[in-house]
């Protein structure tokens, strides 16, 4: 006979078995229905040209921080370090340039070309109390009119409201020094808020074409809807532009993209007011040395001091070294045999329209494309020349339709290039992500550095030149476009690409010290970035 423990136990193992048996029966009756719904979720991970605006949400894995993704956070919090937050309560308690002093360190009777004056700038409110916090956007320059000689000055924030504001001496004669407050700290902190709360400010319309039909639908860096949205991919799906899809057309059948302004404040009025009259402007006599010697010529890859250079007589000198002087012939004899691709945005352009006036050989060649915004070509087919200027891609701002069908972003052009001693890239890129997260613009500047890399695996020969972005007018739009920003996009190149093997045109410090406020600088600025330019490959 069983105990009634041993009783108990048999019962709970038939019971068991036979819930085991349930399963398994289930499972089977249930297969095919279990890998369609498998199938259902794992479908939804597939990246199509079209789909809804918003996509389920799942259970996904969470993926480690790829090397680029630390690498912009790495920036952007430092970036953040140097911009502390300082919100503005009253204008009184603002920085003022009428209140602020600025004293000349050590003053001597004369001095040396090549030696250092400094300036110590104390900010005060409009109290007239010294501000205890720094980060107000100062911009130095030094400049004699009568000899069209121009140079920055290096600013040095202590961060307890003083500034060091140092002039290299780089020429002889009489010298007016002026330093602007464009921004002071409340206004900066305000500037740096609202520009990375979102994408919004700039609003993209897109031209689709079927036959004889056309339509404009919303498109966008990103955009929120619940209707059907075309998805373009670009360097391998890291970036991403959207579009509305239109009713019975295909997202292959965008053309054409135009952009317009956004009138949407973002809670700045009152903070970013701007005073742009000197601190205070001295004039100072200098002497000239005998000697100049010494200095090695310009090559790649040389280090950029601070400041890099200075204008006299309306022609830029390097500070580090030593430039030549090419004539016409020379020019053309430089550029022989060579491929040269220009990248970026309407302030490379300009070199295309220059060019012909200094290398005269080469001619325009008609690529059949419509508007300032298509592919130009300059060549010279007796000395098998070729110069190529195209557009950066999204996001590009202009109210003036410009065609997509041949849009490559800069990695992907140079991805394009197999490379040689003959072969030389410019980039420039900065204007057009002005109103744009800064996010943006690091993971961009970051993609073109991983791609000039890719470039010199396989052609080590190959010149890479980077032309910064210039300053621009101070009164238009500044919220969005506004100097401020250019100058952290500047900045954030200059580190990005500092170890690279690469040329530098410094066209911010250039158009500092040739006094240029403007978008598209004139001639003689354009003349002196392609000086420069022409030292590094000829």
């Amino acid at each position: 006979m069983f105990s009634n423990i041993e009783c108990q136990k048999m019962l709970l193992v038939v019971m068991s078995l036979s819930i085991t048996t349930w399963i398994i029966f289930e499972i089977s009756q249930n297969s095919t229905k279990l890998w369609t719904a498998l199938n259902t979720s794992i479908s939804f991970h597939s990246w199509n040209t079209s789909t809804k605006g918003e996509i389920p949400k799942m259970m996904t894995p969470v993926k480690s921080p790829t090397e680029k993704e630390l690498r912009v956070r790495e920036i952007l919090s430092k970036l953040d370090g140097q911009i502390p937050p300082r919100h503005f309560t009253h204008l009184n308690t603002t920085t003022s340039a009428t209140h602020s002093t600025a004293t000349i360190l050590n003053p001597r009777v004369k001095y040396c070309k090549g030696d250092q004056l400094d300036i110590l700038v104390e900010a005060r409110d409009y109290l007239r109390n010294r501000k205890e916090y720094g980060g107000d956007f100062l911009r130095a320059r030094m400049s004699s009119p009568a000899l069209k000689a121009g140079a920055s000055g290096k600013v040095t924030d202590f961060n307890n409201g003083t500034y060091l504001v140092s002039f290299t001496l780089f020429w002889e004669g009489l010298v007016s020094l002026s330093v602007l407050l464009i921004h002071p700290s409340e206004g900066v902190s305000a500037l740096w808020r609202a520009r990375n709360q979102g994408y919004d400010r700039i609003a993209f319309k897109g031209k689709f074409v079927n036959g004889t039909s056309q339509v404009l639908t919303e498109c966008g860096l990103t955009l929120n809807s619940s209707n059907e949205l075309c998805k373009y991919l670009y360097s391998g799906g890291e970036e991403v532009f959207y579009c509305m899809k239109p009713q019975h057309m295909p997202c292959e059948a965008l053309t054409h993209v135009c952009t317009k302004n956004r009138e949407r404040g973002r809670g700045t009025d009152g903070e970013t007011g701007r005073l742009t009259h000197a601190l205070k402007t001295t004039v100072h006599k200098y002497l000239l040395p005998e000697s100049e010697n010494g200095r090695k010529k310009c090559q790649m890859g040389m280090e950029i001091p601070t400041p890099s250079g200075y204008t006299f007589r309306g022609s830029w000198m390097a500070a580090q070294c030593k430039q030549s002087l090419f004539s016409s012939s020379q020019i053309s004899d430089c550029l022989k045999g060579k491929l040269i691709y220009l990248l970026g945005d309407s302030t490379l352009r300009q070199w295309i329209n220059y060019f012909p006036k200094v290398a005269k050989t080469l001619k325009p060649f008609d690529l059949h494309g419509t508007g300032l915004y298509k592919k130009h070509l300059l060549l010279d087919a007796e000395r098998h020349t070729l110069l190529e200027w195209k557009k950066h891609s999204h996001p590009f701002i202009t109210v003036q339709l410009y065609s997509v069908i041949d849009d490559g972003y800069i990695p992907q052009e140079i991805d394009r290039l197999p490379g040689d001693k003959d072969t030389v890239v410019v980039i420039t890129l900065g204007q057009h992500f002005r109103p744009f997260p800064m996010e943006l613009f690091i993971r961009r500047a970051i993609s073109i550095q991983k791609a000039i890399e890719r470039l010199f695996l396989r052609s080590p020969d190959t010149k890479v030149i980077i032309k910064t972005e210039n300053i621009r007018e101070m009164h238009l739009d500044t919220e969005k476009f506004g100097d401020f920003h250019g100058y952290i996009q500047y900045l954030t190149m200059k580190d990005i690409f500092k170890d690279l093997h690469v040329g530098i045109i410094d066209a911010w410090d250039m158009t500092i010290a040739c006094g240029s406020y403007l978008l598209h600088p004139p001639d003689e600025v354009i003349g002196n970035q392609i000086a420069v330019f022409l030292n590094y490959i000829c």
